[in-house]
């Protein structure tokens, strides 16, 4: 057991220390975040960020951060490395929550669940022990504790992730720990413990109420809580409890669930909170309850829940927060935003919340409620948009724009594209399938360019921008195949900006820079004739930005950006690099300086990951293009969680704080109001003296942690970089007769010029002609 919480305690030491660590010959990861950001305090500086303002809860204080079973958002839940975590990453005086169970000697137990087989091995250790009990009316098959002594589940008993979309690694590696355990992880215990099924334990002949009286000298608990009245009622009468020591809690179960005291349902005794305020100081309810959520996955009106709570004199806890498990499309996806919901909303504020990640629940207690808004920069690195705000609307267009804009981002983006007649446009890629509903509309102009991508498709430079203005945007959603969609009601939302109409856009907010992506150009000059250098310049002058807004430049072919070091030297340039790279030694560096002030790389450039979504460690390309004068921006950056690497706890400010703290100097991200708030962060403030900070997580520090034989084979590495990889051949004359022939083709209702992918053309159409024949055949057929 000793090595147990060694293990745990040495993990979060090594991966969440407020104090740098030390490596190989670079500074320590802590020590470069206090080069970029000044220095960080630690605990016990000062008040912190919300500290000294006014709450909205029952007693004007900040609410509690209440940690449900320590961190089960990466380790097993109610293991000691958890709740380790939870006190590493939560706010001071972040409460470990247990769910108490009882044993067959009627020793308590932290366990997620009254079934063990559903957080721990006892299945695999102990096959002939499944029982079937009947639980509170109904009857229910597995391994419970009240069939094991305590000496039996700690030293036999192994705990498991109970959520099979977690991480797996730290499996088998902690035993289940008594609440007096988990009282005793610091100096002074801060404990809250549910007692979810008083009235089972009391039809075995155990008692909770026993249990804890008897274990006074070992440990009292802050709060108890138990959705059973007589459990409650008991418990207050008794002798030996000081309620002035411990507060107790009602919880609510789901409104149709019946209460067994009472035998009301939960839905009900809502409307008795003045019966409840009898025996209890508080109330512990499910977030759907103050926050309901439609069908549609949108949030409805807030309800009276808390105000009229509050009226009584109750206290409310809300339950059920995880950043990991999709709620509301309100949020985009943004954890912290959920929870600013409840508590800084303006109208109330709850006064606790029972979380599965304390982290994300600290960050927007400690970090971001209450901050001025919109507040001053603090870090210095970039805000820059992926298509403006394209998590909450499809990108390129002008609602995702605007929303970028107001939402504080640096830098908007706008990735060129050319229409067959000339039109310069935004939209991320040439292709306009899916980010278009463009696919029946102008499947006969599919064809198959190797050169540009390897799937056929329908390109801009095969289509008018009359056409294009006749389609609608689609939202792209990355993450579709797991559920995860973004803001469905906006699915088509918005409209295509053509280029002036961008940089009039951005004109009309001085303060934003622009950053202006050009691809494909060299084909577009010599097959197209269309020449995408001289349109873009044209805009640029003609637009008359003000002289204070950026204007970045940003091409994968270095001869592009050769171009505009000669004619706009003003401008940054930026080289992109769409595939990861792992090392740019010194003659590399030195050819991207000749073209580039920046370079735009993917995130597994800086944090390299494993084949178990953990990060193995950090490259040394920030060093190797800082030493040349050459800035790192890194795209990639979003709210869903599965865009993020498990060490980062599903957090965006957690993964934004580790990357910074690798010295990057610009974030892309489709995200920007998470990126511009943690940006804006009272947490990342050099001169802050809270007790509470935003902390990076060091890159391979969990994955060496976990036992090798569990682990995948290791990924090949990925190759450095060569010159071939840098030096693009000169860019084409524009070909003005491949423009005319365009032209006639279009004219005469030709194949747009390039007669060798007119039979692919075809065949395209062919297939698709003969595949809707064969479907009605087999609907005649059928009938």
């Amino acid at each position: 057991m000793i090595r147990e919480f060694l293990f745990g305690f040495l993990l979060i030491h090594s991966s969440l220390a407020k104090h740098g660590h030390s490596g190989d010959n670079k500074p320590p990861r802590r020590a470069r975040l206090q080069a970029n950001l000044g220095p960080i305090p630690g605990p016990g500086m000062g008040p912190g960020p919300g500290q000294g303002k006014k709450w909205l809860t029952l007693n004007s204080g900040e609410p509690l951060v209440i940690a449900q079973g320590g961190f089960p958002g990466l380790f097993p839940d109610s293991s000691g490395a958890g709740y380790a975590a939870a006190m590493a990453m939560g706010v001071p005086g972040t409460l470990k929550y247990c769910n108490l169970q009882l044993t067959k000697d009627n020793i308590g137990i932290c366990l997620a669940d009254l079934k063990l087989d559903n957080c721990t091995d006892a299945a695999t250790k102990f096959p002939k022990q499944q029982r079937r009990y009947n639980v509170n009316g109904r009857d229910v098959d597995g391994w419970f504790p009240l069939d094991f002594t305590i000496d039996e589940i700690m030293k036999e008993i192994s705990l498991l992730q109970n959520i099979y979309s977690r991480a797996s690694v730290f499996d088998f590696v902690y035993p289940p720990l008594p609440p007096d355990s988990v009282f005793g992880l610091e100096p002074k215990g801060k404990l809250w413990l549910n007692v979810q099924n008083d009235a089972f334990w009391n039809s075995h002949q155990l008692s909770a109420i026993r249990y804890i009286d008897e274990s006074k000298e070992f440990f009292v608990a802050d709060y108890i809580s138990s959705p059973e009245i007589g459990f409650l009622k008991a418990l207050g009468t008794s002798k030996t409890m000081d309620i002035t020591k411990t507060k107790l809690v009602f919880r609510f179960l789901t409104p149709d669930e019946v209460e067994p005291t009472y035998k009301e349902t939960y839905g009900l005794l809502t409307k008795k909170l003045a019966m409840i305020k009898t025996f209890a100081s508080g109330v512990l309810v499910p977030k759907n309850y103050i926050w309901p959520v439609g069908k549609d996955g949108y949030l409805q009106p807030a309800t009276t829940l808390v105000a009229d709570a509050h009226r009584e004199g109750l206290a409310v806890y809300a339950l059920g927060f995880a950043s990991d498990i999709f709620t509301s499309y309100n949020y985009s996806y943004d954890p912290a935003i959920e929870y600013l919901h409840f508590v800084d909303n303006s109208q109330f504020a709850v006064d606790g919340v029972v979380t599965e990640f304390p982290g994300s629940a600290s960050n927007a207690i400690a970090c971001l409620a209450q901050s001025p808004n919109p507040s001053p920069k603090v870090a210095n690195a970039l805000v820059i948009s992926h298509n403006g705000a394209s998590i909450d609307y499809p990108g390129c267009t002008d609602l995702a724009y605007k929303k970028a804009i107001s939402d504080g981002a640096d830098i908007i983006d706008c990735n060129v594209q050319m229409t067959k007649d000339g039109v310069t446009f935004c939209l991320e890629s040439v292709d306009l399938l899916g980010k278009t509903n463009a696919a029946m509309a102008f499947m006969d102009r599919s064809t198959t360019i190797p050169g540009i991508q390897p799937k056929s498709g329908v390109f801009t430079f095969d289509v008018t921008w009359t056409e294009i203005k006749s389609v609608k945007p689609l939202i792209q959603n990355p993450f579709q195949s797991a559920g995860l969609l973004r803001n469905p009601k906006a699915k088509n939302a918005g409209k295509f900006l053509t280029l002036p109409e961008f940089l009039e856009l951005a004109k009309k907010n001085s303060s934003t820079g622009i950053l202006i992506g050009i691809q494909h150009a060299a084909y577009l000059a010599s097959k197209k004739g269309l020449d995408m250098i001289g349109s873009v310049n044209k805009a640029l002058k003609n637009a008359k930005l003000d002289p204070k807004q950026q204007v970045l430049i940003q091409s994968d072919d270095t001869s592009v950006l050769a171009k505009f070091k000669t004619s706009s030297p003003a401008y940054r340039r930026v080289l992109l690099f769409s595939k990861p790279i792992s090392h740019a030694p010194k003659p590399i560096t030195d050819d991207i300086k000749k073209y580039a002030d920046a370079v735009n790389v993917v995130k597994k450039s800086i944090v390299q990951e494993s084949k178990i979504y953990f990060s193995t460690g950090s490259t040394k390309i920030v060093e190797e293009m800082h030493a040349a004068n050459i800035s790192v921006y890194v795209s990639g950056f979003s709210t869903e969680t599965l865009s993020m690497m498990l060490d980062f706890y599903s957090d965006p400010y957690t993964e934004l704080i580790s990357f910074m703290a690798e010295g990057i100097d610009g974030v892309i991200t489709d995200n920007p109001k998470t990126a511009s708030a943690f940006m804006r962060s009272p947490c990342v403030d050099p001169n802050s003296t809270a007790p509470f900070v935003f902390n990076p997580i060091k890159p391979g520090d969990y994955i060496a942690q976990v036992e090798p034989t569990v682990l995948p084979p290791a990924a090949a590495p990925i190759p450095p970089l060569q010159v071939t990889d840098i030096v693009d051949p000169p860019l084409p004359p524009v070909n003005a007769a491949a423009r005319k022939e365009e032209s006639d083709s279009g004219k005469s209702g030709g194949d747009g010029g390039h007669s060798s992918e007119s039979g692919q053309r075809r065949l395209v159409v062919d297939v698709v002609t003969m595949t809707l024949l064969l479907i009605g055949l087999v609907s005649v057929i059928g009938c």
